[in-house]
């Protein structure tokens, strides 16, 4: 059997799907992932089939609305205007092309970025799941991912959900719901998709730990927290000898590194970090990512790299500054070291939040409010406070313990056994 998985987004958007697509594989099923040509390598180096659809990533994150969308911080409405704004250019090309990878497809696993491959689904008639990394279903036990962190109460968090769910609908209807209509030949939505009655039924399963967000009570029997979707480094992965020499020749580091957020001053950002790790005594190591990290007169005290498996590099670390992303956080709390966490837009405040509240995180930082004062503060209580470490040791052998893809497989196994196409078809 085909399953294709879809998505979208940065590295920390697709290593998660990626790694369930591996488990796909050793479990006896033919996989496709379906995402950006600037992953191919990664993924045909795991031995799954690669199908490219359009759109750098890299390049929005680094372009005006990308930029324009990571200043806006925790306003989610602008964060969504401007990316969709960078997107809508895309979309035709995108969705065509999600149309051709999915024509000898079997089953399709859609992640909330590429959530238009349950309408192709339910134009071939085939089995349809769809695979989150953030709470997005409602519920009123907390706010929606993207709204503020604080929690006023039920009605409040309800409300998040309605909102922000129908306004993320709406900056993508203009292109799909006709798409729908006139390609695939489907009925209009008759509501936003995302709180539909289809959508309501479908198997959704969430690539989250609920050791870090418990699953709410008020979801039903179709939402399945499964645990994170990690991929460990290749077996043939040779870490590069300076970077082990580094690691050898004293203290480990505090690694410093905010993936996939370019930022306009990234040099001023990088100038901090440098100051508070020697205020603080500390080692340093600078994971240059896409965030535009560039400088290059370092002491011998701090290395830099532009990237390295963190389930490898992460575990050897004194702490662990980082956005706030959902992939590089499960990472950080996987390895039992104490984080910081400095947010910079869209879901990364909820992430951090969810650190501070565990007790594995110094207090998070947004990006706007950084300091270097800040950053030593945290610094210190990341490395010198042992109730943190202690905690974020906890937390880490718990989730060291769950394997979130093989509960992921069982739910996908489970449905595909019990329910025809046709069942699946009805759900509309």
């Amino acid at each position: 059997m085909k399953i294709n998985i879809l998505t979208v987004g940065s590295r920390g958007d697709i290593q998660p799907y990626l790694a369930l697509g591996v488990g796909l594989k050793a479990a006896g099923y033919d996989v496709r992932l379906t995402t950006h040509a600037i992953f191919e390598a990664l993924i045909t180096h795991y031995g799954l089939d690669f199908f490219p659809i359009g759109g750098n990533v890299q390049a929005i994150i680094q372009g005006e609305a990308g930029q324009t969308a990571i200043e806006a911080g925790r306003n989610p409405i602008t964060v969504l205007q401007e990316l969709t704004k960078a997107l809508e250019p895309l979309m035709a090309e995108c969705l065509e092309q999600s149309w051709q990878s999915c024509q000898d497809a079997d089953a399709i696993i859609s992640s909330g970025t590429a959530f238009w491959g349950d309408d192709i689904a339910q134009r071939l008639e085939l089995p349809s799941f769809i695979g989150l990394l953030q709470p997005v279903t409602v519920t009123r036990q907390f706010p929606h991912p993207l709204a503020p962190t604080v929690n006023l109460g039920g009605m409040f968090n309800w409300l998040t959900y309605q909102f922000l769910n129908r306004f993320y609908w709406q900056l993508f209807k203009p292109t799909i719901a006709p798409w729908r209509q006139a390609h695939l030949n489907l009925p209009p939505y008759q509501s936003c998709p995302f709180l539909s009655d289809r959508w309501r039924q479908l198997p959704k399963l969430y690539g989250f730990s609920s050791t870090i967000v418990p699953q709410p009570a008020d979801w039903d029997a179709s939402c399945h927290v499964t645990g994170y979707w990690f991929l460990d480094a290749p077996d043939d992965f040779t870490p590069p000898a300076d970077l082990v020499d580094f690691l050898a020749d004293g203290e480990p580091p505090v690694s410093i590194g905010f993936g996939s957020m370019s930022s306009r001053d990234a040099e001023a950002i990088t100038a901090m970090a440098l100051e508070a790790l020697q205020q603080t005594g500390q080692r340093g190591l600078l994971l240059t990512g896409w965030g535009g990290i560039t400088q290059t007169d370092l002491p011998d005290s701090v290395f830099k790299l532009e990237a390295i498996p963190h389930a490898w590099l992460f575990p050897k670390m004194k702490a662990i500054v980082h956005h706030g992303g959902g992939g590089t956080t499960s990472a950080a709390l996987r390895s039992g070291v104490p984080s910081v966490v400095v947010p910079f837009f869209a879901d990364q405040p909820f992430w951090g939040d969810r650190t501070v509240r565990l007790g594995v995180s110094a207090a998070s930082i947004p990006k706007r409010s950084l300091s270097t004062a800040r950053l030593g503060d945290a610094i210190r209580q990341a490395v010198d406070d042992e109730s943190l470490r202690a905690q974020a040791k906890h937390i880490g052998h718990l989730l060291q313990a769950e394997d979130g893809v093989a509960a992921a497989i069982k739910i996908i196994t489970h449905q595909l056994d019990r329910v025809d196409r046709h069942e699946f078809e009805r759900l509309g």
